[in-house]
C-alpha cells in the first residue's frame, strides 16, 4: 500500500532522513521507532507532503505521491497527531466535521457518522458541543482520531498520537485502538519513541537512527534477530516485558503442563501471553494456570537466540 523508496531530506545542510526505503502493507501497522530527533516525524510528513522530499519516490496505492496534488494526496490519508492537534476555537462537532465540510458531505451524513464514531471510540454525544479545552487528555485524542477517521480513508498516519496521556489512560486507549474495527482495514504507520507502544500495536518496526533505518522486522525479529549490538542495546532496558509482549501461547503448546488451561479458558492458541496472563490473574481461582503459563514462558525463553 505504501512504499517508500530511497528517500532523502535536509535541513540546513543536515540530512534529517537519509536515503529511506521500507514498504507498509495492506491492513498493515508500521512503527517508526526511535529517539528524538531521529527523523521518524520528517519521514511521517513526508507522506502526506506536509514535508516535500529531497530525493527519492513514495507510492501510495501504486501513485506517486509527487505526480499528484497536494489536496488530492491528503484527502486520502487520515492523520493524527500529538496533543491531538484540534482546534481550539472549534466545538467538538466543528473539530470532527472539518474533513466533510472539504467534502461538502451534507449535513445529516456527517452527523450519523461523527455519532458512529464517537460509540465506537466511548464517548458521548455531550462532548459534541464542547471546545477541547473542556475534555480531559483521552477524551481529546479520542476526538482527534474521529477526526482522522471520519472520510474512512485507507491510510493513517499517526505522529506520536499517545505521548501526553499518562500511562493509565494510555493502556485504556491501546486496548480500544487495537479492537476498533474501524483500524482493522487500513494501512497505519505510526510514529512513537515509546518501545512498550511499538511493540502493543505494532505488526512491524522501523527501528531508526540518525535519519536511518537500522533495522526493519516484526517485534519478535527485533528481540530475538537483532542485526547489531545498537537493536540489541535499544531494547534491553525492557526487554523481559517485551518478550512477555511478542511470546504467543501457540508459541509454547508443547510447554504449557495440562489441558486444563485450554479445556476450561478455551484460549485460542493465536492468543498473546500477555493478554492471557491479564485475563488469568483477574480470577484467584486460575492461579495454577497463571504459575503454570509463567513457568513454561521460563522454559520458553531458553530456546530463543541472542
Amino acid at each position: 500500500m505504501i512504499t517508500v523508496e530511497s528517500v532523502s531530506k535536509s535541513f540546513n545542510g543536515k540530512k534529517a532522513v537519509d536515503a529511506i526505503s521500507f514498504q507498509a502493507n495492506d491492513k498493515e501497522i508500521l512503527v517508526l521507532l526511535g529517539t528524538s530527533g531521529c527523523g521518524k516525524t520528517t519521514m511521517l510528513k513526508m507522506i502526506n507532503r506536509l514535508i516535500e522530499v529531497d530525493s527519492g519516490t513514495i507510492l501510495i496505492d501504486g501513485k506517486n505521491i509527487q505526480s499528484q496534488k497536494v489536496e488530492e494526496v491528503r484527502m486520502g490519508i487520515g492523520f493524527v497527531m500529538q496533543h491531538s492537534g484540534l482546534f481550539p476555537h472549534y466545538t467538538i462537532q466543528q473539530n470532527i466535521a472539518v474533513i466533510p465540510e472539504l467534502l461538502k458531505w451534507d449535513k445529516k451524513k456527517t452527523l450519523e457518522r461523527t455519532l458512529e464514531l464517537l460509540h465506537k471510540l466511548h464517548l458521548s454525544e455531550e462532548v459534541l458541543t464542547r471546545f477541547p479545552n473542556e475534555l480531559s487528555g483521552g477524551q481529546q485524542q479520542r476526538v482527534g482520531i474521529a477526526r482522522a477517521l471520519i472520510a474512512d480513508s485507507p491510510v493513517l498516519l499517526m505522529d506520536e498520537p499517545f505521548g501526553a496521556l499518562d500511562n493509565i489512560t494510555k493502556a485504556d486507549i491501546h486496548a480500544e485502538f487495537k479492537s476498533l474495527e474501524e483500524l482493522k482495514n487500513k494501512t497505519i504507520i505510526l510514529v512513537t519513541h515509546d518501545v512498550q507502544e511499538a511493540f502493543d500495536l505494532g505488526h512491524k518496526i522501523c527501528l531508526m537512527d540518525q535519519g536511518k533505518i537500522i533495522q526493519t522486522g516484526t517485534p519478535k525479529e527485533m528481540l530475538y534477530q537483532p542485526k547489531n549490538d545498537f537493536v540489541k542495546n535499544f531494547f534491553a532496558k525492557n526487554r523481559l516485558l517485551l518478550e512477555y509482549k511478542v511470546a504467543r501461547l501457540k508459541d509454547m503448546a508443547s510447554l504449557i503442563d495440562g489441558s486444563r488451561f485450554y479445556e476450561e479458558l478455551q484460549f485460542s492458541d493465536n492468543v498473546g501471553l500477555w493478554d492471557a496472563l491479564q485475563q488469568l490473574s483477574a480470577d484467584t481461582t486460575l492461579s495454577g494456570d497463571y504459575e503454570n503459563l509463567v513457568k513454561a514462558f521460563n522454559e520458553y525463553r531458553k530456546f530463543q537466540a541472542v
